[in-house]
């Protein structure tokens, strides 16, 4: 959909009002005769306007209004987000395309409203163009066709990128991801894509798990739950979003993203439980269960971000990584795991601001005991079901480098980053789980350093 600020009459145009909630009025006011849509706000605040607007599309789309007119506000930026986040449709594979009704959103002029316009269209978009490629079909968004995408927005808003396959895998180490992708007739590939601006005042890895396709591997996933799989890559997919955004947006931030990329099949070559892998930096690893393959993907990334990059502040990981933070924390929340209370109170913090749910857990040294192995360094599953997220982001803990466990965030967004059913202003399916979040906590970098 196409903002545009224009000096033009309103009248021509759906009249969009939100309004505080005041005691017997409606919810909703619809007068399509006189080109008005007055809303009730559920909740006096920042999300609240979101969620209004998001409201506002499900019922356009119904309507035959092509424009829709918004009076500036001190909470115009949020109207606007829902309104551009509420008005996605994925219809790639509808034979017959059925368009938004809404085309165009006028705002009335004033101070500042280029700006806002701006940075919220930059913000919505970037989370957009990840619904759509978490959303594509595993046969289409392979290993490689990411690792193009990521290409092309490299191409397109000026980033440094460098894409690991074949052998520079193997002269890398990476022998955890090569195990999980070795039943796979898609071949793996590590993607590396940067922001580099001048002078930047901070510096952040980001780390997402990219698994295109996971069928459990010889740890056959159930029929049910094999469904949805595609989802696995929400975390590499936000990934570059967060970089298409930041990019877009200029921040004087140095966001050095990393995605893991591959498939988890079934096949005669197959890893299989009983294995021990020798991970990038030397740990080995039992395999109880090759359904947990993401940590072992993420493992082998994670070392070698840190390797590869020197002097950073702030390494962050998203990952579709446990159904155990679904049972948690329910469908529409991400987990926050690290060793640091005031870095992990800031991500909460952006989570607020940003609209995206989010929740802590505290490791725990005795979950450590559930991932010990008998035979090798460390196992790939806990030894119970109980605590499943938590033990997950402990495995990652063992692949941090002793200098950096308190720069380090790790991120479950197995609940939030695909949901068979509308919530809110996001739609069936993806929902960009991530990008607001981590475009906002870099936007606030100095804040945090402030104590704020």
């Amino acid at each position: 959909m196409e903002i545009e600020i224009v000096k033009s009459d309103k009248q021509k145009s759906l009249k969009l009002s939100i309004v505080k909630q005041k005691d017997g009025e409606r919810d909703v006011v619809f007068l399509p005769e006189s080109r008005k849509l007055t809303l009730r706000l559920d909740e006096d605040s920042e999300d609240g306007y979101r969620l209004a607007g998001g409201k506002a599309m499900k019922i356009l789309e119904k309507e035959d209004f092509e424009t829709v007119y918004i009076k500036n506000s001190d909470n115009l930026a949020y109207i606007l987000e829902g309104i551009l986040l509420g008005s996605y449709r994925f219809t790639k594979y509808k034979s017959k395309q059925k368009e938004f009704p809404v085309k165009r959103i006028f705002v009335e002029d004033g101070e500042g409203v280029d700006e806002v316009v701006r940075k919220t269209q930059i913000i919505a978009s970037a989370t957009n163009y990840v619904k759509n490629i978490v959303n594509s079909m595993p046969n289409e968004m392979t290993p490689f066709a990411v690792a193009e995408i990521g290409k092309k927005l490299a191409e397109a808003n000026n980033l440094e990128i460098d894409i690991l396959t074949g052998n520079r895998l193997v002269e890398e180490n990476m022998n955890a991801l090569l195990a999980v992708a070795r039943a796979s007739s898609n071949s793996p590939a590590v993607v590396k894509i940067a922001h580099r601006p001048k002078n930047a005042k901070h510096k952040i890895l980001l780390i997402g798990k990219g698994l295109t396709y996971d069928s459990g591997g010889l740890s056959l996933k159930p029929a049910d739950s094999m469904y949805t799989m595609k989802s696995d890559k929400s975390g590499a997919s936000a990934v570059l979003g967060i970089l298409k955004a930041i990019s877009e947006l200029n921040i004087n931030v140095e966001v050095v993203g990393f995605l893991g990329l591959t498939e988890n099949m079934i096949g005669g070559n197959a890893y299989k439980p009983d294995d021990i892998l020798v991970a990038r930096n030397g740990v080995t690893i039992e395999v109880k269960n090759t359904d947990a393959e993401g940590r072992l993907v993420l493992a082998d990334v994670l070392s070698y971000a840190q390797d590869n990059e020197k002097d950073f502040d702030y390494i962050v990981d998203l990952a579709t990584l446990t159904g155990a933070a679904i049972v948690a924390v329910g469908e529409f929340t991400t987990l926050v795991m690290g060793h640091d209370k005031k870095l992990k109170k800031q991500m909460l913090k952006a989570g607020e601001r940003s609209g995206e749910l989010m929740a802590t857990l505290p490791f725990n040294r005795y979950l450590e005991e559930l991932i010990e192995s008998k035979i090798a360094d460390i196992a790939n599953a806990g030894a119970t079901r109980y605590g499943g997220s938590l033990t997950a982001g402990l495995f990652l803990n063992r692949f941090i480098k002793e200098e950096n466990k308190d720069k380090w965030l790790h991120l479950d967004i197995a609940g939030p980053a695909y949901v068979e059913k509308d919530w809110g202003y996001n739609q069936y399916g993806a929902s960009g789980a991530g990008v607001r979040v981590l475009v906002d906590f870099i936007q606030n970098l100095d804040n945090k350093e402030k104590g704020e």
